[in-house]
């Protein structure tokens, strides 16, 4: 009964759109004055509701949209982004590329290629990246926390070809490029002859979860054209946040 009447204030809270305060919850749960705003301020200690500007009103909090976003499998990501990134494939007529942070670990998870049989593309393959070494996992790495940033420099800083950066300097300087231009590069960093660009995929108040990136030969992606490709990726990054965010795990 106290678990029901808990998911039946934050049912609630969640359709409203807007910052609700304690007595509108109270009135449409029913409940009486006393326990509504006892479990109110339950729901609020374990961070499932926040009162964002003092002021009496709460909206979902981090902690619940955080257990919700961990809830969303690949298939219900890759459901919503698919056609996202299969504009962007032919837009750019490139090959677009997925990533997800999870775990300690970026991984490619989808990938979309240009229909131009004329075009020479790289496919990526799917699966782990280097957190220091792809442009996928840099643009999520610059915008985490310090400490978390600080693990991937002590960790083993391979240098796939003369382009990795392998040094704790070299990296810091480029998380620093990264944050202030909105978007990672990788010129041949891990394979000679490929290059590829990233933006960092923002989920609410909790971060960089995901990562958005096009990849291809050296001989198109020189830098100005990494750069070009990298400020359209930025906006898509911000639909296919809206898109993962709005997707029903419930029906897939």
């Amino acid at each position: 009964m106290h678990l029901e009447r808990l998911i039946h204030l934050l049912e609630i809270i969640a359709v409203v759109g807007r910052p609700i305060s304690a007595t509108e919850a109270q009135i449409a749960s029913g409940l009486p004055k006393p326990t509504c705003y006892r479990l109110m301020q339950t729901l609020q200690e374990q961070g499932l509701i926040e009162e964002p500007n003092n002021d009496g009103r709460y909206v979902i909090g981090e902690r619940l949209i955080r257990i919700a976003l961990l809830g969303k499998s690949d298939v219900d990501v890759r459901r919503v982004a698919a056609p996202l990134l299969k504009v962007a494939a032919t837009k750019f007529n490139e090959t677009v590329f997925l990533a997800r942070f999870r775990d300690g670990k970026v991984e490619i998870i989808h990938v979309e290629t240009p229909d131009d049989p004329a075009r020479a593309f790289i496919h990526p393959g799917l699966g782990e990246r280097p957190m220091h070494a792809c442009s996928c996992s840099k643009a999520i790495a610059a915008f985490t926390e310090q400490n978390f940033q600080d693990k991937i420099l002590q960790g083993s800083l391979q240098a796939y070809t003369d382009h990795t950066k392998a040094t704790r300097e070299d990296l810091l300087a480029e998380f620093d490029i990264i944050r202030k231009q909105g978007f990672a590069d990788c010129d041949q960093e891990i394979d000679i002859g490929i290059s590829s660009v990233a933006a960092p995929i923002t989920i609410g108040n909790i971060g960089a979860t995901f990562s958005v990136g096009a990849v291809g030969p050296v001989r198109r992606f020189g830098t100005d054209y990494r750069h070009n490709i990298g400020r359209q990726l930025t906006q898509l990054a911000t639909k296919i946040s809206g898109a993962i965010q709005l997707c029903n795990v419930a029906e897939v």
